[in-house]
């Protein structure tokens, strides 16, 4: 036998020991095979939108409504159907109002546990035993075991019975409710895979970071708006100046005061000072949750501006990005108020600019100085934002290969010759697929590297460069015209232009060539991506290619509900195959708890298979495969005197 197959198969021997450790072992892999693969649920663009993005985990997207639906039929009243699902989605909650509208809580709590204990079996039955006792909850792990194992033959109807009445009779059963709701949620979604953009205009990105670090299997394709604060997390003072705008932009600097402890006072006072009798118009918020809306305008008109001139200063410094288009400051003729751009005027709507020295417009004064070195040191130092920037790293990547299907938030950079678009990287050069790979190595440089200061520069250059340069594939647009916006009216010069690829959507044959790229089977593989609005409303389809390629932005954020006619997407792939899922605004969740009211949703089935897809058919199954290959080899050395089993030592 090769020496290093017998090294390996000895490491695995202290594994499995014996000769039925390891048959056990490949009868027990064997058996996982041939179980149902486990549902994938995939989202997109939430940009803040916890309430809706919460709902949408917690009803599995409607799966719990259908399971309900499946084992009930007709035997049940449609307003008790709805019952049980808001019991599963908010049991406490739900339990709290049941309390005081129901006299009998004993005969409720009965008949309650019982269904739940029925769709929790249900939604347990395609995953080995081992795997429903690792989710079970702690404080009830037994008496759920027994209960979703246990029928109701007439031997064991007495059993089931004093297990319910007990638990009703010591006063535990709402706590044991919000458990067993906890744990059909949990089953309900195997694998959970976010493709890109948490952060962003909605309220509360924080509180959807800190749900996805409790859920127990997820995976993140990171979208511009995340690089963005990890890198302003890495402490670039670009991504700092981006992120502190766009908070003020959508009146969230609660975020950055509140949640990650960001100091906002210094440069608030300068804002104060500076714009004191500007009413920064274009600058004011988009949606004002703040009394004093006027001073978030004057935040927001200061920080632009500082971020204008850092933002120059490091264009600059990397000719390479080919971002001289966004050198605008040295465009202006500050004494007409006119800016200059290929030869044409286009009169500015603001002309105050009191921090800007027109012989040399990307100097920061030296308070501003002062106020973006005091953000840095917030932001490189606020416990939480490092906590969740480390999880955005831990789980997340440029793109993902799972299941045969392609993940990634914007775009593969492809020229107008439909060829990937080479790109220059510390004195190499990529495309494709390894443009991706090394990308993602440089993020994880320039956010861990401690030790060589310039490189870390240069990293996180790159990773600002992922926000907003050309050949990005998590912006996919030639430029951000985030000066212009504000400054000018002539919608022509606002124009920002997609990549090429979103032109060959419908390009099977270009879709065929991204599938060789990274290595897939075009009959099989799907891309999904998120970062570009599904305009629903004016006709336009979400499944691309022949149902290739798959766009689930919907509209998560409401900033652009009203242009997709939506309120998100989420995309399930199950055992029977793939089916889309569209979202209506979710407003209240105290109405949805009260009147058993939830998001209307409609389904569109994509892919459903002849044959249900089994573990074998996946990713995991591949995996598995090769440990009982490697098992039968430890077996065949086993019996033929290779190794020794543990007996015999």
């Amino acid at each position: 036998m090769d020496g290093d197959k017998l090294k390996f198969l000895q490491l695995l021997s202290k594994s499995f020991p014996t000769i039925a450790a390891t048959t056990s072992e490949i009868i027990n892999l064997k058996a996982i095979l041939n179980l149902p693969k486990g549902t994938e649920h995939f989202l997109t663009d939430i940009h803040g939108e916890y309430r809706a993005f919460n709902h949408v985990l917690r009803n599995g997207s409607g799966v719990i409504k259908d399971k309900i639906d499946d084992i009930y039929g007709d035997t049940l009243e449609e307003n008790l159907k709805k019952q049980l699902a808001t019991v599963i989605y908010y049991p406490e909650e739900k339990i709290n109002l049941i309390q005081k509208q129901t006299a009998d809580m004993k005969g409720w709590y009965k008949i309650t546990i019982l269904r739940l204990i029925e769709v929790c079996r249900i939604v347990s039955s395609k995953y080995t035993d081992s795997k429903v006792r690792k989710a079970l909850p702690k404080d009830f792990a037994y008496i759920i075991q027994e209960l979703i194992h246990e029928k109701y033959s007439d031997d064991k109807k007495d059993y089931v019975r004093n297990i319910i009445d007990t638990i009703i009779e010591l006063d535990i059963a709402k706590e044991f409710i919000v458990s067993l709701s906890g744990l059909i949620q949990r089953l309900t979604i195997d694998v959970l895979h976010i493709v890109g953009d948490i952060y962003d205009r909605g309220p509360k990105p924080h509180l959807i970071v800190d749900k996805l670090m409790q859920h127990h299997n997820v995976d993140i394709q990171w979208g511009n708006h995340d690089m963005l604060w990890m890198t302003a997390a890495a402490g670039h003072k670009c991504a700092i100046t981006n992120v502190v705008r766009i908070s003020s932009r959508y009146s969230n600097t609660d975020i950055l005061e509140d949640v990650y402890g960001i100091n906002m006072l210094p440069l608030a006072r300068f804002a104060m000072s500076t714009y004191a009798n500007d009413p920064c118009t274009n600058f004011l918020p988009k949606e004002s949750k703040d009394s004093d809306v006027s001073l978030m305008a004057k935040i927001h008109k200061a920080i632009s501006i500082i971020q204008f001139k850092i933002e120059g200063q490091t264009i600059l410094k990397n000719p390479n990005f080919n971002m001289n288009s966004r050198l605008l400051l040295d465009k202006i003729d500050y004494k007409r108020g006119i800016l200059k751009v290929d030869g044409k005027e286009y009169p500015l709507t603001d002309t105050n600019f009191p921090t800007i020295n027109p012989k040399d417009p990307y100097a920061l004064t030296e308070e501003e100085n002062e106020i973006l070195e005091k953000l840095k040191q917030s932001f490189i130092h606020s416990e939480k934002l490092q906590k969740h920037t480390k999880f955005l790293f831990s789980k997340g990547s440029m793109f993902l290969k799972y299941n045969s299907n392609l993940l990634f938030h914007g775009c593969i950079p492809v020229d107008k010759n439909k060829e990937f678009t080479k790109m220059e990287l510390f004195g190499k050069t990529f495309s494709g697929k390894a443009y991706l790979e090394e990308l993602d190595r440089i993020c994880r440089e320039g956010y861990f590297n401690k030790t060589d200061s310039k490189m870390k520069e240069a990293c996180m250059d790159m990773m600002w460069y992922l926000w907003c340069g050309e050949n990005s594939p998590l912006f996919g647009k030639d430029a951000m015209k985030t000066f212009e916006r504000y400054f000018t009216t002539d919608k022509d010069l606002h124009k920002e232009n997609k990549n090429y690829y979103y032109s060959l959507y419908e390009d099977k044959d270009f879709i065929d060539k991204i599938f060789a790229e990274f290595d897939l089977d075009p009959e099989k593989s799907h891309i999904i991506n998120g970062h570009m609005p599904v305009k629903e409303k004016r006709g336009e389809s979400p499944i691309k290619a022949n149902k290739k390629l798959i766009v689930i932005d919907g509209g998560f954020s409401k900033a652009y509900q009203k242009e997709t006619g939506l309120a998100g997407y989420t995309l399930i792939y199950n055992s029977y195959g793939l089916k889309l899922v569209s979202h209506q605004p979710f407003e209240d969740v105290n109405t949805a708890i009260a009147n058993c009211i939830d998001i209307h949703s409609s389904t569109r089935i994509i892919k459903r298979v002849l044959e249900r897809k089994k573990v074998k058919d996946t990713d995991v199954g591949e995996n598995i495969q090769k440990q009982i290959n490697d098992l039968y080899e430890l077996l065949n050395a086993y019996k033929r005197g290779y190794i020794k089993t543990k007996e015999e030592k």
